[in-house]
């Protein structure tokens, strides 16, 4: 039976000077990792009621949340967009980028809607989803692996594809990818091409190995195809290029991408010039840590500027300090979804230990662990031990698994792993307030799956906030 729970969290207070150097961002970071709680403090802090409705079996979150309609003072063509996603990381990203379109273009208007691929298993927001694709222009899909909801995805696009101006779907299932279309780029004949292009989705194993493959393709086919004369070379190219807009991921790239797209295939828009910038590409794979200067592609130079850090305290200073080994999805780093883990590294260095925070563009992660946890020459393991922040099996991600792989690279390492879990299908105050646990989805996808990996101690450590969508933690 559904209930209505009502449960207080805390609001910190933020100053912008705790920021004005290294070491205070080391403290600001710092104070969102909760210590022991003092009763009596905690009744003086601000505290914000939020409802969780349901029974923590299924999410009762709202696309309304991601919902933009714009003012459209000057009557010019409104865009409107519909997104699916697996999961809230584009969430702030994608309202950011429509919100400073609608502020700065002369061209068009942007209205924007997005969906997290669990909410549609709801009858009611499954109908307002396909009423939301009836008057859409563009539609995206990203991670769509849920095979029941892929395929209410798809029976909804599929009756507005032909009218929609573009589908773009990236990583996804196949009958989902098949809804690809960008002038006469299509993938409706998906597998079945003699395209180079199109064998990659020929093999049985759909998730990593495409989304690997792809991630070659991105770095060099946009050169190769702008100088070949046809429309469908042309729209091909569009097509990687907003592939490496959407996994580049920031604010100023799905700006870009959203300017390229509606300015190339809205009808409302033709004659128009629409300017964009070129994509910003970051590393598919590498180390990456919140104080740093940039993501490192070398273990030991990664090492060398850890050795360097002022702020560092005496214990990370000693040369006997425990290394941890971290696994983050990539994408939550470059569309700045990473506060969750942030506050795991910023807890684990103020307890002595050092990290290295690895990450990957696509679904397998078994090669960043060998290439940045493994000493090159020793063959040793550089780490104490590895937690997986992910939640999902080390090569698969939450398209699938495939655990020899994983057991290989892990194997190779030989020190305890941990996949801890961030909330994916609930908000935080469902999962509080449930008597159910974690959603069914999420056990099977990242319990159960990491386990045959050698994952151990599924802990759930963050969840989202239910209006923003972001991350909140830890639990």
């Amino acid at each position: 039976m559904a209930y209505l729970v009502s449960s207080p969290f805390t609001l910190q207070s933020i100053k912008p000077d705790q920021l004005s150097s290294p070491s205070q961002k080391h403290y600001f970071l710092h104070s969102f990792v909760p210590r022991k709680i003092n009763q009596t403090s905690l009744k003086s802090s601000l505290k914000v009621k939020c409802a969780a409705i349901g029974n923590g079996l299924f999410t009762q979150t709202t696309q309304e949340v991601r919902r933009i309609v714009p003012e459209n003072n000057q009557n010019l063509p409104t865009v409107k967009i519909v997104y699916v996603v697996l999961e809230a990381q584009y969430q702030s990203s994608l309202t950011a980028a429509v919100q400073a379109l609608n502020k700065s273009s002369k061209d068009a208007s942007y209205e924007v809607v997005g969906y997290l691929v669990e909410e549609i298993r709801d009858a009611s927001t499954y109908k307002t989803f396909c009423k939301d694709l009836e008057d859409a222009n563009i539609f995206i899909g990203s991670l769509i692996f849920v095979e029941e909801l892929a395929l209410k995805v798809k029976t909804a696009v599929e009756k507005e594809r032909d009218r929609l101006d573009a589908v773009l779907v990236f990583p996804s299932m196949p009958e989902v990818m098949r809804l690809n279309k960008l002038g006469s780029f299509s993938m409706s004949q998906l597998g079945q091409s003699k395209s180079p292009f199109f064998q990659l989705f020929k093999k049985k194993k759909q998730g990593a190995g495409f989304a690997d493959s792809m991630l070659k393709l991105v770095r060099t086919l946009p050169k190769v195809l702008k100088y070949l004369p046809s429309d469908k070379a042309q729209d091909a190219r569009l097509y990687i290029l907003s592939l490496q807009f959407w996994l580049g991921g920031s604010p100023d790239n799905l700006q870009n991408f959203l300017k390229m797209i509606s300015g190339s295939y809205v009808p409302a828009l033709k004659g128009k010039t629409i300017a964009y910038s070129d994509p910003v590409l970051f590393l598919d794979s590498g180390i990456w840590h919140p104080l740093a200067p940039c993501m490192y592609e070398d273990a030991k130079e990664y090492l060398n500027w850890y050795g360097t850090r002022r702020d560092a305290n005496e214990k990370l200073k000693d040369p006997n300090a425990p290394v941890i080994g971290l696994v983050l999805q990539r994408s939550h780093i470059v569309t700045g979804d990473e506060s969750h883990y942030v506050a795991v590294i910023m807890e684990l260095e103020a307890r002595g230990a050092k990290v290295i925070p690895i990450f990957a563009g696509g679904l397998d992660f078994s090669g960043p662990v060998e290439r940045y946890l493994i000493d090159p020459v020793t063959k040793k393991p550089m780490v104490n031990s590895v937690i997986s922040l992910t939640g999902f099996a080390l090569v698969g991600g939450p398209a699938r698994q495939d655990h020899p792989r994983a057991i290989e690279a892990l194997s190779k390492l030989d020190v305890p792993y941990i996949v801890a879990l961030p909330l994916v299908f609930q908000t935080t105050e469902e999962w509080l307030n449930s008597t159910l646990g974690l959603h069914p989805i999420q056990v099977a996808l990242q319990v159960a799956l990491p386990e045959l990996d050698g994952g151990m101690e599924p802990i759930v450590f963050a969840g989202r906030d239910p209006r923003t969508g972001k991350p909140n933690f830890p639990l």
